[in-house]
């Protein structure tokens, strides 16, 4: 939570990130911090990789703060998933000196298929732009969450 507050506190581009042990989704804000978009993914294989390929990313796009898919079970409950995606945060922590958040993605998958079904994308498509969506998911919810923070301490 510290993290999300920090980020908070800033003001510029947000990376958006739905880690996964294939693909892992990658979404960016627009600079106000008002809109999120999907750019893509990475899969070099291994948490270490990716981790190195994220940072990467985040230092072409410039941004301020990185926000990590949080998934949580349905009672709240952490397990070996939300384990992993800590370790991959602490790793791009490591490899740069900006806040990087973790937020509770829950139900994002299913919103993002949701969505694919009403787009009727199917097939090799779908799965190369499910982990981006769902990122894209993650980080808008997250801008949703910091606009109504800074609006409740004006």
């Amino acid at each position: 939570m510290k993290e999300l507050e920090q980020i908070a506190q800033t003001s510029g581009k947000l990376l958006g990130v739905d880690f996964g042990d294939t693909r892992t989704g990658i979404a960016v804000s627009d600079p106000s911090g008002l809109l999120a978009s999907g750019i893509g993914y990475v899969s070099p294989g291994g948490i270490e990789k990716t981790a190195d390929a994220v940072a990467q990313v985040a230092r072409e796009q410039r941004v301020v703060g990185i926000v990590v898919g949080l998934p949580l079970n349905m009672d709240g409950s952490e397990g070996a998933r939300a384990a992993r995606c800590r370790k991959f945060a602490h790793l791009l922590s490591e490899r740069l000196s900006l806040p990087v958040a973790m937020f509770d993605e829950r139900m994002t998958t299913m919103t993002a298929s949701r969505y694919l079904n009403e787009t009727n994308t199917r097939g090799k498509k779908r799965k190369t732009v499910i982990d981006t969506l769902s990122a894209q998911i993650i980080l808008q919810n997250c801008l949703d969450r910091l606009k109504y923070w800074k609006g409740e301490r004006k």
